[in-house]
């Protein structure tokens, strides 16, 4: 099954995010209000869990967090019920944790693994927004104070002469499986500056502005491992919220064997056969953390013995 074939950790949420609600400010009021509606409390971008996961409150407690909380967003509508996330940053954690009825605050990529995809989506989706609105307390033109608005999807720069609006940014970044050239099969995995001794993974960078992604995963594999590719085929994508990132998934085939890492980003870099791969895996190593694309690309390269070579990108 090819990488684009499956929905990697904080994909396939399952809200409807009924954008045409954000600007009807009388019906989300009403939601505020309703018993029936969700509330998903976070503090300082960690999930506030009890024992059966993130705490997903209603009625009088949610009501209580949210006269408590600094950000309310409107994240969606699940059924017949409207979904918000409060951020509780501004209390103290022992505090934020028993305003929540929960017992303890927890970084989402630790319960990743143990959250069903939909779950985890929706709780990225809460931390990459409470986190932005945290950021963007100014205008970046001006300076004046920004002001939030459309359900928690925009900020409005309260000067009346610049009035800016400013939305949610997504910094893109590219994630790369390169194989090597000719047999037996390869692929290229780097130890990235301030990895444990033998911790290996595949490459990845982030776009520059007026670069493609293609383009980008050829200088970023260029500067950081001299490497030249060619055969430059996507492979999937993940939504990646710390803080603000979208991970795209490529493959790509080295022109030469010859690896020169920069020393700087990468301390080294070296090519593993599937054998290695799997003996890495028999004695106990992760083949990428279970929450990330990585993750994904390396099984789907593990699990292809003879891989197709992919149509060269123009």
């Amino acid at each position: 099954m090819r990488t684009q074939d499956r929905v990697p950790a904080y994909g396939g949420g399952w809200l409807d995010r009924a954008a045409a609600r954000r600007a009807d400010a009388d019906w989300l009021a009403e939601r505020l209000t309703d018993p029936a509606s969700v509330v998903l409390p976070l503090w300082r971008g960690r999930c506030l869990v009890d024992g059966d996961g993130p705490v997903r409150l209603t009625g009088e407690r949610a009501s209580t967090v949210r006269a408590a909380a600094g950000e309310t967003v409107f994240l969606g509508v699940d059924g017949d019920a409207a979904v918000f996330a409060v951020d509780l940053s501004a209390l103290g954690e022992r505090a934020a944790v028993e305003a929540a009825a929960a017992t303890r605050a927890a970084d989402l990529r630790a319960l990743a693994g143990r959250l069903d995809p939909a779950g985890a989506a929706v709780q990225a989706y809460a931390r990459g927004l409470l986190l932005w609105h945290r950021q963007q307390r100014y205008c970046g033109a001006c300076g004046a104070a920004a002001v939030a608005g459309g359900g928690g999807h925009v900020r409005t720069c309260a000067d009346a002469e610049c009035g800016r609006l400013l939305f949610p940014r997504i910094e893109p970044a590219v994630i790369v499986l390169v194989e090597a050239p000719g047999p037996p099969g390869r692929c290229l995995l780097a130890r990235h500056a301030g990895a444990a001794e033998g911790a290996y993974s595949t490459l990845a960078g982030f776009v520059e502005v007026g670069e493609s992604l293609e383009d980008a995963v050829r200088r970023e594999l260029a500067e950081e491992a001299g490497v030249t590719v060619t055969d430059v085929t996507y492979q999937g994508s993940q939504a990646w919220p710390f803080p603000a990132g979208l991970m795209v998934g490529f493959r790509a085939v080295a022109t030469s064997e010859q690896v020169r890492v920069d020393g700087v980003e990468l301390l080294e870099a070296r090519w593993f056969t599937r054998a290695e791969l799997r003996e890495r895996i028999a004695s106990g190593r992760s083949l990428g953390r279970v929450d990330s694309i990585d993750h994904l690309l390396l099984g789907d390269w593990l699990g292809a013995e003879s891989p197709a070579r992919p149509s060269a990108v123009s």
